[in-house]
């Protein structure tokens, strides 16, 4: 019996040794950011979920916050699945994320909106590097970094639709936003 090309690309990447450490930092920095974007749209919904109405942007904010949910339960199954250790900074992004999506949510529906263009603005990218890195040692894991950069740049747009460029001081706050995510990428692939 002889072993087929994916099942040696499969054992090679499980083996200890930098391509394993690596593919542990992008399952582990995707999970937590995954986490983060579903806290965002958490802290946005308990503002918008507490007017008289719902609005567009709540209803909006409602299915892209299923969607990262969807996200996040596959970045968890991988997790569990492939032995990767969990970022431990998993508190601070359920409450940054939570906090920052409130925050934007009370300066308002446009602001909100700033929020989440800016924050996919740098994952989309972050994940296109990663497809790219990707392409040649985990097809699978490959494959699914680029379907979610898809379902990212839809929310982006959305976000861009409904006026994310209107929001008071857009400039200042994504600017703010995206050196915030790209901190935490950091941060999490590590730590």
């Amino acid at each position: 019996m002889t072993v087929s090309e994916p099942d040696i690309n499969k054992t090679d990447r499980m083996r200890p040794g930098p391509r394993r450490r690596r593919i542990d930092e992008i399952i582990r920095v995707d999970q937590a950011g995954e986490y983060g974007a579903v806290a965002i749209y958490r802290g946005q919904k308990a503002v918008f979920g507490a007017l008289p109405h719902k609005s567009r942007t709540a209803a909006l904010i409602e299915e892209m916050e299923a969607g990262e949910a969807h996200h996040l339960s596959k970045f968890d199954q991988l997790v569990m699945e492939r032995g990767v250790r969990p970022t431990l900074l998993g508190p601070a992004w359920n409450s940054a994320g939570f906090l920052l999506g409130a925050a934007t949510a009370l300066m308002g529906e446009k602001s909100a909106m700033a929020c989440t263009a800016a924050v996919e603005d740098v994952i989309e990218k972050h994940y296109a590097s990663q497809a790219e890195e990707l392409a040649a040692v985990d097809p699978e894991l490959c494959e699914t970094v680029r379907e979610f950069r898809e379902d990212e740049l839809e929310h982006k747009t959305t976000a861009e639709t409904e006026g994310a460029a209107d929001a008071p001081a857009n400039r200042l706050l994504s600017a703010v936003i995206g050196a915030g995510c790209r901190v935490a990428i950091k941060l999490a692939e590590k730590i």
